[in-house]
């Protein structure tokens, strides 16, 4: 059985295009008429986001709109299309829900437990941090998003460790375009080890929006696996706002796409309120990959860390925009801010921006950047003891990027990313 598409032919992938398909789709979109209506007039009005605006100099989504992307509509309901999970090694027997082209596939899905799960498709449920006003990717996300996982964990529970696996794939060569919604909700002391893994082959583009509310005394393990395929689009938004004495513990990944960009915007809404904001890019051929924060401090007391890493070859351009704002009353904040990269091409680009925005005046917040090459002398020092000159340069990349892996504590989860890791050094460049 194969998949049907909606438009033959479809309109062209700008914000007008997006809004005249929302049309055509409305019969068939869960809930929430008037919030999607309002996203709809915001995308009309001011289209998608582009390099002429700050917040955007550095990513052009002008790849995005010279494309035609289909919306996938099955012939039958419980259709699966035939693809291939990941490897998911010491977390392959752990609860986990895939979705295929944004679209919850129970068949390949194992139900947690100790968690309540249930789909956006059935909820409708759009959460309250996403801001469509704001950020018209979320606004896009909010017009069009038919799937995704909501996730709850009540007070004092440990859920252990839940994976949601993201399947992209065009149909027969034709892009296809999906907007998952998801939510992750923790109560008082609550703990929850969530893995996202994302991948695919072929142009499609992925549109995924995540909310995720930690009450007092919460803790997440968040870590996001990126490795969609060479001609895919990801362009994935997270809310996160984090209570008094709750930790977001998250790491991201990002090897895959053509082009991607990671939004995550953290609020410390609560005293003594901890996040972690860590990644690493690894990008070859013309990728680009951009990673962007914003954290904001309001409340007394609270830390934040972030460390991002970026390995770029032949081509690639890595991006990495991380804000800092403390509020009057977020006294005591402790904010740091590192970016990190290893060019391995002189064609390799990097662009960095940190900013600190401070209103609180007993603080104490940093950032700092490095730019730098592999070390001629450490590497001709393994070659000279005999190991392969490939193999030399993957050693001293994995020691750069061993500061960040350290960064997470669970084992299976860190083996899992070493191998994508190890994986990365064998494909073609």
């Amino acid at each position: 059985m194969s998949a049907t598409l909606l438009q033959t032919p479809p309109a062209p992938s700008t914000a007008a295009g997006f809004v005249a398909r929302y049309a055509g789709l409305t019969a068939r979109l869960p809930g929430h008429p008037e919030a999607r209506a309002e996203a709809a007039d915001i995308l009309r009005k001011r289209g998608l986001p582009s390099a002429r605006e700050e917040g955007w100099r550095y990513t052009s989504l002008s790849p995005v709109a010279e494309l035609h992307f289909h919306e996938a509509l099955t012939e039958a309901s419980g259709f699966e299309p035939d693809h291939d999970l990941p490897e998911l090694g010491d977390l392959a027997d752990a609860p986990r829900l895939v979705f295929v082209q944004g679209r919850f596939s129970s068949a390949q899905s194992v139900l947690p437990k100790l968690a309540r799960v249930q789909s956006f498709a059935a909820s409708a449920d759009f959460g309250v941090l996403p801001q469509p006003s704001r950020d018209r990717l979320v606004a896009l996300n909010t017009m069009l998003a038919e799937d995704g996982a909501i996730i709850e964990v009540d007070a004092g529970i440990d859920a252990g460790t839940i994976v949601v696996i993201s399947v992209g794939h065009d149909i027969g060569g034709t892009p296809i375009a999906f907007h998952p919604r998801h939510a992750i909700r923790l109560a008082a002391g609550a703990t929850l080890k969530l893995v996202e893994v994302f991948t695919g082959h072929g142009q499609y583009l992925h549109n995924p929006v995540t909310e995720i509310v930690l009450a007092q005394g919460a803790h997440l393990s968040h870590v996001r696996l990126q490795t969609e395929g060479q001609q895919a689009f990801h362009l994935a938004t997270i809310y996160a706002d984090i209570a008094s004495n709750a930790t977001y513990d998250g790491f991201t990944l990002n090897t895959g796409a053509r082009l991607s960009r990671t939004d995550i915007h953290a609020r410390l809404g609560g005293t003594g309120a901890h996040a972690s904001i860590n990644a690493a890019q690894l990008l070859r051929s013309k990728q680009h990959g951009d990673f962007t924060t914003i954290v904001n401090h309001d409340a007394p007391n609270c830390a934040s860390r972030q460390t991002v890493k970026h390995v770029l070859a032949s081509h690639a351009r890595g991006v990495f925009q991380g804000k800092i704002e403390v509020a009057r009353i977020a006294q005591k904040t402790d904010g740091y801010q590192m970016n990190q990269a290893l060019l391995l091409s002189p064609d390799a680009e990097i662009d960095c921006k940190p900013q600190l925005e401070i209103f609180a005046d007993d603080v104490k917040c940093s950032h700092g950047a490095t730019v730098g090459e592999l070390d001629a002398e450490q590497l001709f020092y393994l070659v000279s003891r005999g190991i392969p000159h490939a193999e030399a340069r993957a050693m001293l990349v994995r020691a750069f990027l061993d500061e960040a892996l350290d960064m997470i504590g669970d084992d299976g989860t860190r083996a899992l990313l070493e191998s994508v890791i190890d994986a990365w050094w064998k494909e073609p460049a």
